[in-house]
């Protein structure tokens, strides 16, 4: 496909409207859990239940993004693999960048893993998905970063997570986030995270490599994925973000 609406795809990620006008960059780090059949034929020796829940991917997060990207007319990334097989929101000296052990969980196919295993997944899948990553994030001088993820409505043996969307950021600069925060916490029945479930700065991650260390605004966007489990739930979200995005941005004045 050719023009604004360019698809692309390969074992490592997913392009959509790289050409898209938007000073605006969507990403989706854990966009799947597809497991490449290089690894232990495609089976990271985990049941089928554990590969559909959040151990394995974002649930629900690669929806919102395509659907966000469609209505900002904004480029996205979306990885097109699982972070079970490698995390590509770590840094390369992550020690949780392979996972053997997950919320409970054993990861057989990663227990094992020595060094030329890890350098085969960082050299197929995570160093091209960043590849690309950069290149698109820096194919306008004024890009803007926006990050979706999803998180779960408890882990195993912890209180439920009352939030039904997150927004993550770093000290570094919380421009745009703390304006998001702020704009959010007007909606009535949102019960809005500042940093929650989890902080939202790691050295080496995605929005600290592509975003922070480049100087570029940013936001990433946690929702509770119970709330996004279908197509509609999804479509129902990015529609009410992207005007609230936008909204932003735009008073903002970066």
């Amino acid at each position: 496909m050719t023009g604004p609406n360019r698809h692309m795809q390969n074992e490592s990620f997913e392009i959509i409207g790289e050409d898209r006008p938007s000073r605006w960059l969507l990403t989706c780090d854990h966009a799947c859990n597809r497991v490449p059949d290089w690894i232990n034929g495609g089976d990271l020796g985990i049941c089928a239940d554990d590969m559909a829940r959040h151990i394995a991917f974002d649930v629900g997060a690669a929806g919102v993004t395509r659907a966000l990207a469609d209505l900002l007319d904004a480029p996205a990334v979306l990885s097109r693999f699982s972070r079970l097989v490698i995390d590509p929101n770590r840094g390369e000296d992550d020690p949780t960048l392979l996972m053997r052990l997950y919320d409970g969980t054993i990861i057989p196919a990663n227990r094992n893993a020595n060094h030329e295993d890890l350098e085969l997944r960082l050299n197929r899948l995570y160093r091209p998905y960043h590849a690309t990553y950069s290149m698109l994030a820096a194919a306008r001088d004024d890009r803007v970063i926006c990050a979706v993820h999803s998180f779960t409505p408890q882990l195993r043996g912890r209180p439920p997570r009352p939030w039904q969307i997150g927004i993550l950021h770093s000290h570094l600069d919380t421009r745009l986030a703390d304006m998001l925060i702020s704009r959010l916490q007007k909606e009535s029945d949102l019960c809005v995270g500042d940093n929650e479930p989890y902080n939202g700065h790691l050295p080496g991650d995605a929005i600290d490599r592509h975003a922070l260390q480049a100087g570029r605004p940013n936001v990433l966007i946690e929702i509770r994925n119970d709330l996004i489990k279908t197509p509609e739930a999804q479509q129902a979200w990015a529609q009410r973000l992207a005007p609230i995005l936008n909204e932003v941005l735009a008073a903002s004045g970066l």
